[in-house]
């Protein structure tokens, strides 16, 4: 997100944390601190393959709890940032083809600095493509780190998320399905997802 009161709006709602990228290709790409920063909710900046030492200048400037890392980024880069800054929490994005997309998890889980992984659905291009991914590849995934479900997410399959099963998953991961335009969310559809959720 990056308009102070389209966040104010949805930090109402009581969502957890508040995403910002910081991907220049992207249409979503924050350029500039938005006039309200979440307060209550926990800020998130989407980096895609930056230098630590920039990552590291972009949770100074915008004051962020987390890093999402959206890109190529190795164990020992997201060790490098966990070193760097201990208080930050790192989340590492991941694109799930297949059952061996997985794999992955586990040279992550071994370096000891990703908090969090988010599975999001397999594309050529960084970042999401708005679509969904089978599910059911995830009872292959036996770590111990929690994740975020990513990819497609929308009201409309509500109630095949809500069939997903498993020990860590922690939350949802809502975008561009929720969007009157690139960054521009509609808190309605995110209320209606929400109570649609509980």
């Amino acid at each position: 997100m990056r308009l102070g009161q389209n966040i104010r709006e949805v930090e109402a709602l009581g969502v957890d944390w508040i995403g910002m990228i910081f991907y220049p290709p992207s249409p979503r790409y924050v350029a500039i601190k938005p006039d309200y920063m979440p307060r209550k909710a926990k800020r998130v900046g989407v980096m895609v393959d930056e230098s630590t030492p920039a990552i590291c200048r972009r949770v100074a400037d915008y004051g962020l709890h987390m890093v999402q890392l959206h890109g190529n980024e190795s164990p020992q880069q997201c060790r490098e940032i966990k070193d760097a800054m201990p208080q930050v929490n790192i989340i590492k994005a991941l694109s799930i083809k297949d059952y061996d997309s997985l794999d992955a998890t586990a040279d992550y889980e071994e370096c000891g600095a990703v908090d969090y992984f988010l599975f999001d659905t397999y594309c050529k291009e960084k970042g999401g493509s708005g679509l969904t991914f089978d599910h059911s590849l995830l009872q292959r995934y036996q770590g111990h780190t929690p994740f975020l479900l990513s990819g497609g997410l929308s009201p409309q399959n509500v109630e095949d998320i809500k069939a997903l099963s498993h020990p860590m998953l922690i939350g949802y991961d809502l975008n561009s399905r929720f969007e009157t335009a690139p960054a521009i969310k509609d808190p309605q559809l995110i209320k209606q997802f929400i109570a649609a959720l509980k």
